[in-house]
């Protein structure tokens, strides 16, 4: 199973705050961890939503709007990606993540959705898409 942890943004990373010397020997431990025990497949933080753009679809319409965005609760400061045997392995390796921000902060884990959870609607036509594009990405 794929999950995506997501580090959430606070008033400030969203301040353009870096970390601390301490925590990124910290975090550069626990991301060690977490590559020698076959769990991370990637990952990095994130610039503060200042530097950042989002883009509204309304049928053809977008719309780009600049960052910051308002709800800092609901931003991403940073993100992994695992492979995981289940949610609960997950929970546990979150657990032991030093706290990524100085203060209060949180983690999210989100179950990444795979091709098979589109087995019901997927056609010849929509696979031969993807696995062109999946044989690219294996290839770089």
């Amino acid at each position: 199973m794929r999950v995506m942890v997501m580090v959430k943004a606070t008033k400030d990373s969203e301040a353009g705050f870096m970390p601390s010397t301490e925590l990124l020997v910290a975090m550069g431990k626990y991301n060690e961890e977490l590559v020698k025990a076959g769990i991370m497949k990637g990952g990095d933080g994130l610039h503060a939503s200042s530097r950042g753009k989002r883009i509204a679809f309304d049928g053809a319409s977008r719309t780009v709007y600049d960052g910051p965005f308002a709800e800092t609760k609901e931003l991403i400061a940073g993100f992994w990606l695992w492979e995981v045997k289940d949610m609960a392995e997950a929970v546990a390796w979150a657990k032991r993540c030093p706290n990524p921000m100085p203060g209060p902060s949180e983690l999210e884990i989100r179950p990444i959705i795979e091709m098979e959870h589109f087995d019901a609607i997927m056609t010849p036509e929509a696979q031969a898409t993807f696995d062109r594009v999946q044989d690219k990405l294996d290839k770089r």
